[in-house]
């Protein structure tokens, strides 16, 4: 067989399968298809398939599914490429890295479905179909009248085989078809779903190998999986009314069926799938907006799976350790743009200090171009308060330039302070920063408090109108000390006297 393992018939009890499985070393696919766009869904296949390769200290192989011509985009594959890499997805064999299991593009495996299929046709497990495409568009018309589930009527089935070596000897176009069983069910078992059994009545001879020689999708996939020595499948539950045939194709070649894992899709809200049609947004989209990769991935991961324990904020490294497949939930996922952003800002309090620079630098300069500004010390203030990076720009758009403000701002009921007495506060307030001689955090933040000490009033007395008139803000990243501290002394007095002549 063409670069495959031969594998023993599956165990039928689950105990016996789970032992089997584990015995072995776990192989799992990521098999896109190259059509331009990322799906969050899509990713989220990507993403559990890596971790169960990963907490079985197994292979992650990814394989371009590029026979739909008709959908391929191009430089699509680039775009697959970059989305895995930006989530931390290393795959351990594909197209670029190549592995003993290749090609790992699809169209460069066609020659070898031919003969997969022409085996199952010597071993009546398929057959030649002649019917035309007129032929099979009555038989259609015909059952959607009578109100029959549309379904191949089987008449090649039986052809004789002297008919059937006329007709290829006449060279009348054909397709290979999966020969069902007639009768009797078909039970297969999913991680997720546990076992499902269907009626073989009610499916269809499917098409293997198409007029042009090529296979369908269903039919490449098996034996691509099987050649490649895949041992768990991870896919859309949409899947699961297909499964019942691929098992069949398994059993008739003798081979060791997979472990089935099939997610509920990623929805927009309760009725809505999120899609390209939608404008929903991709992968790339999200990361462009501020958003971290590796929150974007904790929270795909989160997205109809529930850890064990109470924590949810997980490294890549993490989730590798702690995803299970039992957490994974047979209902929808919503896309939650809150949760999102709430396990965002989570990953930015992870951050190291520098990293969190490094992160913020490019933009805290959007809109601070004052070179005397310390960045460390506007980062540490920034770090606890930041949920988007994208965020950033306006949280600091004060320190160059005081933007202009109402007076009405000083008023706060919660602190207690009108604009008589944000007055009285920065008047007193003055010449108090004017005296601190070394200006920084802990100094500032002695002489105010200093202060607050003296005069007998409630903290925010003082600092809400110190924050106010430095800042002009509603809504400022830090207090009044650190605010101070940022724009410098120069800056802090010149505001605060601005402030003073705008209650005057």
């Amino acid at each position: 067989m063409s670069g495959g393992r031969r594998r023993k018939s599956a165990v039928q009890n689950p105990e016996e399968r789970t032992e089997l499985k584990m015995s072995k070393r776990v192989r799992t696919r990521f098999a896109p298809s190259p059509t331009g766009y990322m799906h969050i869904g899509n990713l989220r296949t990507a993403l559990y398939t890596y971790l169960i390769a990963r907490k079985n200290g197994g292979d992650f192989i990814l394989r371009i599914e590029d026979t739909d011509q008709e959908r391929y985009v191009e430089g699509a594959v680039d775009v697959i490429y970059d989305t895995l890499k930006k989530a931390g997805l290393e795959w351990d064999e594909g197209p670029d890295v190549g592995g003993d299991y290749g090609p790992y593009i699809q169209s460069q495996r066609m020659g070898m479905f031919k003969e997969y299929a022409l085996k199952l046709v010597e071993s009546g497990d398929a057959y030649y179909c002649f019917c035309d495409k007129e032929r099979l568009d009555e038989v259609r018309k015909i059952q959607e009248a009578s109100h029959i589930a549309p379904m191949y009527d089987r008449h090649c089935r039986n052809l004789s085989k002297e008919e059937i070596q006329e007709k290829l000897d006449a060279g009348v176009p054909y397709v290979i078809r999966q020969k069902m069983p007639l009768e009797g069910t078909t039970t297969f078992h999913d991680e997720i779903y546990g076992d499902i059994t269907v009626e073989n009545s009610t499916l269809d001879d499917q098409i293997l190998i198409k007029t042009d020689g090529m296979p369908t999708y269903n039919f490449a996939n098996v034996v691509d999986d099987h050649t490649m020595g895949i041992t768990h499948v991870v896919r859309g539950n949409e899947y699961l009314s297909s499964t019942p045939k691929y098992n069949l194709l398994y059993k008739a070649f003798g081979w060791e069926v997979p472990t089935y894992i099939h997610c509920a899709p990623v929805m927009k809200d309760q009725t809505t799938k999120l899609s390209k049609r939608n404008g929903d947004a991709s992968f790339e989209d999200i990361v462009e907006k501020g958003y971290l990769p590796e929150a974007v991935v904790n929270f795909i991961a989160l997205l109809g799976w529930v850890p064990k324990g109470e924590e949810e904020i997980f490294s890549l490294e993490e989730l590798a350790k702690e995803f299970d497949v039992s957490g994974i939930s047979k209902s929808p996922a919503i896309f939650d743009p809150v949760k999102l952003k709430a396990v965002n800002a989570a990953h930015i309090r992870r951050m190291s200090p520098e990293s969190f620079l490094e992160h913020a630098e490019p933009y805290i300069r959007q809109t601070v171009k004052r070179e005397d500004i310390d960045l460390e010390v506007l980062a540490s203030v920034l770090q606890p308060r930041t949920e988007l990076f994208n965020d950033i720009p306006e949280m600091v758009d004060f320190i160059d330039k005081l933007p202009e403000y109402d007076i009405s701002m000083y008023r706060h009921k919660k602190m207690k302070t009108t604009e008589e007495s944000s007055l009285e506060a920065l008047k007193a307030v003055l010449p108090v920063l004017e005296n601190v001689s070394e200006w920084n955090n802990e100094n500032i933040h002695k002489a105010l408090f200093d202060l607050i000490a003296s005069m007998e009033v409630k903290n925010g007395y003082i600092l809400w109108p110190v924050r106010t008139a430095v800042s002009g803000k509603q809504f400022t990243p830090g207090g009044a000390v650190e605010l101070c501290e940022i724009i410098g002394k120069e800056e802090s007095i010149a505001r605060i006297k601005k402030g003073i002549e705008k209650l005057s």
